[in-house]
């Protein structure tokens, strides 16, 4: 998702966002009297929801600088989710001890703690004392007790986004993309996956390596467990575990940090052997024992589970190319997770019925 540009820098920050800036260090002691002298203000790459800055100023104590992240919310989100149930959510995981502390709000955007931090990059997903840390961590993510229902959301959205895909469509790319089609597959890939366990969890939905931040002052593996943090909450629902677990994985195959940050890398999914690696971990967290068959299940679970979240991610692509105007392909991402959906539907999801849709598509790649 996109961010609104505004010009943000120390010299032309909004008046609202001042006036919270000096209670916020009012409230530590300190007195902000000249903005343009005092503070220091840095862009943060790697969000692709929000324009996010690191403001810092001096201490009142002289001791080290203060410091804050400014988070601007992004154009269009309003499609995607509400803004005040993502604050509700953000100020809750932040009492729970996920993430940082929400500091003040202002029409545009919050404040929030500075977490001493470094975010992941792509290449530490395939470390397995690291990966092991995402997966318990990803557990405990999961147990979160959150107010509301708990209830699947991940169904409707993806009904809720087909619709919205094709009122920001043309006709010929409602032909291009078969959106015309994806209810009807949404209604048969829940159909399948209800036939499993379906348990349930509070889960990301957006676990790339962006988002998941890990203690930089120590090299202690267990310290680094208790300070590995999940960020960016905007998606984050009740929904299948496995259907986490499998965002993870498919988040596996993107560099975002690439001179092509659209262009998604299949060779690069996970084998089996490391998908299982993961799930062992996941499971084996907070002391569990976990049979082979229970690892062999989850392992299975969100393997199919990568069919919605191909539709969910190319869905989310399509209607992101019409809202945003970042330097980011949107509609090629989105090419892809749908090639992905029908490319890996029939391995996944077997059927004795002639599938026209699927036939079409693989002679069209096999044409290529």
């Amino acid at each position: 998702m996109a961010i609104k540009s505004n010009g943000f820098t120390k010299g032309h920050l909004p008046e609202e966002l001042k006036k919270l800036l000096r209670s916020v260090a009012s409230d530590w002691g300190d007195k902000i009297e000249d903005m343009e002298e005092a503070l220091q203000v840095s862009r943060l790459t790697g969000a692709m929801t929000n324009e996010v800055y690191e403001i810092k100023w001096s201490s009142k104590s002289g001791a080290q600088a203060r410091k804050v992240l400014v988070r601007m919310y992004g154009e269009g989100v309003e499609v995607f989710f509400n803004r005040e149930d993502e604050i509700r959510t953000f100020e809750c995981l932040s009492k729970h001890g996920h993430g940082p502390r929400l500091l003040g709000q202002f029409s545009d955007g919050r404040v929030e703690e500075f977490i001493h931090a470094r975010t992941l990059s792509a290449t530490d997903l395939r470390d397995p004392k690291t990966s092991a840390l995402v997966a318990s961590k990803l557990r405990e993510f999961h147990n979160l007790d959150m107010p509301g229902p708990k209830t699947i959301v991940l169904w409707d959205r993806l009904r809720n986004w087909v619709s919205e895909a094709k009122r920001l469509c043309s006709a010929s790319e409602v032909e291009e993309f078969w959106l015309d089609t994806l209810e009807e597959e949404i209604k048969l890939v829940q159909r399948e996956l209800s036939k499993h366990s379906q348990l349930i969890g509070f889960c990301h939905n957006d676990l790339q390596y962006g988002n998941i931040m890990m203690d930089e002052h120590t090299s202690s593996i267990t310290l680094i467990i208790l300070f590995l943090f999940v960020q960016d909450y905007e998606y984050a629902s009740y929904n299948p575990i496995a259907y986490d677990i499998a965002n993870h994985f498919c988040e596996m195959t993107a560099d975002y940090h690439s001179e092509t940050p659209h262009i998604l890398d299949y060779t690069s999914y996970p084998d089996l052997e490391e998908r299982t690696k993961f799930v062992r971990a996941y499971l084996s967290s907070a002391g569990g024992n976990p049979s082979e068959e229970e690892v062999e299940q989850v392992v299975e679970e969100a393997e199919i589970y990568t069919l919605p979240n191909h539709l969910f991610w190319g869905l989310w692509g399509i209607i992101s190319g019409h809202i945003n105007k970042i330097d980011f392909d949107y509609f090629e991402y989105a090419r892809q997770r749908f090639d992905q959906y029908w490319l890996r539907k029939p391995h996944l999801l077997p059927s004795p019925i002639v599938d026209p849709i699927v036939d079409h598509f693989c002679l069209m790649m096999n044409a290529s």
